[in-house]
């Protein structure tokens, strides 16, 4: 696989589609990191980080939010921006407004991942991973 983000985004957008309300995915640092913000800003449910035995891969349990009474899910859109064929780094003062301000753009900056809105606050630029809302 050359390209684990794009993978984790197209897993969680297609069980978002499909109304799946638990979703397991592969697991690494960086897609830890984006769960973790994820959870934050309340575009899932929970989730929990599940170590393998042996020499398998551990993964991560995410259970998928959705509106109550309309049953319309809490993601809208997730969009990859950075790709491995074309890398998009931003400076701390061109980073961007998702939805005006209503979504979040995840940036991987070299204090760790964070939302645009954390980077804005603490001046730091780096690589946009993709855009949620």
């Amino acid at each position: 696989m050359t390209d684990p983000i794009a993978d984790y985004l197209t897993r969680l957008r297609n069980a978002v589609m499909a109304k799946h309300r638990i979703l397991d995915i592969p697991a690494s640092n960086i897609k830890k990191d984006i769960t973790k913000i994820l959870h934050e800003k309340g575009y899932i449910l929970n989730y929990k980080f599940v170590e393998a035995e042996g020499n398998m891969q551990d993964t991560i349990k995410i259970a998928l939010k959705y509106h109550p009474v309309t049953k319309q899910p809490a993601i809208n859109s997730l969009e990859r921006i950075s790709k491995p064929g074309l890398r998009k780094y931003v400076g701390a003062d061109k980073l961007p407004r998702v939805l005006n301000g209503l979504g979040i753009a995840i940036i991987s900056t070299s204090t760790g991942v964070m939302t645009d809105k954390e980077a804005r606050k603490e001046n730091v630029g780096g690589e946009v991973l993709c855009y949620v809302s």
